[in-house]
């Protein structure tokens, strides 16, 4: 489908609404606080899937709030944005439409104190029960200070999980303070025997308001800010927000800086799986085996310093190219590493899935079913293992993806050896995407000159190792008014409360590492 006919299908959302603006890569259609549930629901007909929900005060007139809801369709290389411009403090809920709605709406809810008083689920999300009634920190009115929190909260007040009875019927609550350095969550188990009947989970233990941080400054300062996201999926994040900065400003970005982007990534994306692949086997009892991994994984993170100057290769990407561009000698190692790394790499697969333990507790774990797919907006390796083919750099694909054949890859067994087994065919195409880039890489600059930013407003996707990020950006007189990140792992963690249906209690960490959630991404 082309970009005219995203804007004739958009046009077909409802009588009387047509597409307003029309960006590069998204169609904007602006409907009526009254008509956003219908135009949602054609929408959702129609096969668009709601990627983001966002709220943004004064998008369309000052003293209103904005609601976006960022919509994709497979096949479809652009995206559509819905505007609704609210008159007041509440807004129809959509989550009868899009089951991923619940979080955002109660997301927007606490931060923003918008209203959806027909949700199905209107308890308290990012806010827990110690933050006072009525604060609402994303508001231009409340000032970026602490606060001073509620030390009593009444029994009626503490946080209610859904009930879950029946005969046999016993809770475990674990967490949200764990065992080792892991981030916190809680979750909340109801099992009879040791089979898992339900599963809740609770996080935003830690939320640090890095969205209210970047308000008020300049765009290249919020870089940093964006590489804080997630310290692991820093050059994913700070690619997203410099892409969306980039659109505001129509910033040519150089082709070498592309190309090195691209090599970033793909490096972040290697040591990301190998980490994962090596938590699995750790879960499982085999660290021998996951020892071959970590040692890989150990020694890209030291090629990332000797490329970047950091071993998670923060501050190497930059509004309008990189900020580190390798000497040859350091790009001729790189090069010099690929086939030895290739060649151990698929050694240690084979030496650890021939393992019958291994196998035997991976097969048939921790099944993610493609009718979750869709309606929780499940992205990345979790999806893809679960016969999703969607994959940000080939639907949507940016910087020097799109001269890049990255391949199409699937898997449908959806349980955690069809997750270890994706990851590692990733890591594989990623070696070859860092050498194919390697061979193009062409000479000249590696950043652009960038000058005073314009007004504007842009929303960027990326694909990090974990699935798709979203990430919008509003400039309002030369510094950030609004920036807004959606990771995979916001939409992922909705996924683990299906995938451990019917499996044992035993079996949920390894379901976990299997998907790579990440705390700290969710917990802006």
């Amino acid at each position: 489908m082309t970009e005219g006919a995203m804007v004739a299908e958009a046009g077909t959302l409802a009588h009387g609404t047509v597409p307003e603006e029309i960006r590069p890569g998204e169609v904007l259609v602006r409907v009526a606080p009254a008509d956003v549930v219908g135009v949602c629901r054609t929408a959702a007909e129609q096969g668009f899937e709601l990627a983001d929900l966002t709220c943004v005060e004064g998008f369309d007139r000052e003293g209103t709030a904005g609601l976006l809801y960022c919509m994709e369709k497979a096949g479809v290389p652009g995206t559509l944005t819905i505007v609704c411009t609210l008159d007041g403090e509440t807004a129809p809920s959509v989550d009868s439409v899009f089951s991923s709605a619940s979080w955002y709406e109660r997301k927007i809810r606490d931060l923003f104190g918008i209203d959806f008083p027909d949700a199905f689920d209107r308890r308290r999300l990012v806010l827990h029960e110690c933050y006072p009634e009525g604060f609402h920190p994303m508001k231009k009115s409340v000032q970026n200070r602490p606060f001073s929190p509620r030390t009593v909260i009444p029994p009626e007040e503490e946080y209610q999980f859904m009930p879950v009875e029946g005969k046999g019927v016993y809770q475990i609550p674990v967490g949200p303070v764990h065992a080792g350095i892991i981030e916190p969550g809680h979750f909340r188990f109801s099992a009879v025997g040791e089979t898992v009947v339900n599963l809740e989970v609770r996080m935003f233990y830690k939320h640090r308001g890095i969205e209210k941080l970047a308000e008020g400054k300049m765009p290249d300062e919020c870089v940093a800010v964006a590489e804080a996201v997630s310290g692991d999926e820093s050059v994913a994040n700070a690619l997203g927000f410099s892409l969306a900065v980039e659109r505001i400003a129509g910033i040519a970005v150089p082709d070498r800086a592309e190309y090195l982007r691209t090599i970033y990534a793909e490096l972040e994306r290697i040591h990301s799986h190998l980490g994962s692949l090596a938590g699995m086997l750790v879960d499982v009892a085999y660290p021998v085996g996951a020892s071959r991994f970590t040692v890989l994984r150990e020694e890209i993170f030291r090629l990332n310093r000797d490329l970047t100057g950091s071993r998670f290769m923060r501050g190497a990407v930059r509004i309008g190219g990189v900020s580190v561009d390798p000497s040859d000698d350091r790009l001729r190692a790189l090069s010099y590493f690929l086939p030895g790394a290739e060649e151990r790499f698929r050694e240690s697969l084979r030496v650890v899935l021939a393992s019958p333990t291994v196998i035997d507790r991976f097969a048939t774990t921790g099944v993610i079913e493609p009718r979750f797919i869709r309606p929780l907006h499940i992205t990345g390796p979790a999806a893809r293992a679960s016969g999703s083919v969607r994959d940000v750099r080939r639907d949507h694909p940016y910087g020097a993806y799109a001269g890049l054949a990255i391949p199409v890859r699937m898997l449908t067994g959806g349980d955690v050896l069809a997750r270890f087994s994706l990851r590692a065919s990733e890591v594989m195409d990623s070696l070859a995407t860092i050498r194919a880039c390697l061979e193009r890489l062409p000479d000249g600059p590696a950043t652009a000159e960038t000058g005073r930013v314009p007004d504007g407003y842009a929303r960027a996707m990326v694909e990090s190792a974990r699935g798709q990020s979203v990430h919008h950006v509003r400039i309002k007189e030369g510094r950030i008014d609004r920036y807004s990140v959606r990771t995979a792992s916001f939409c992922n963690w909705q996924a683990i409360q299906h995938a451990v249906m019917g499996n044992i209690v035993a079996d949920f960490p390894v379901i976990n590492k299997s998907l790579d959630l990440s705390y700290a991404g969710t917990d802006l």
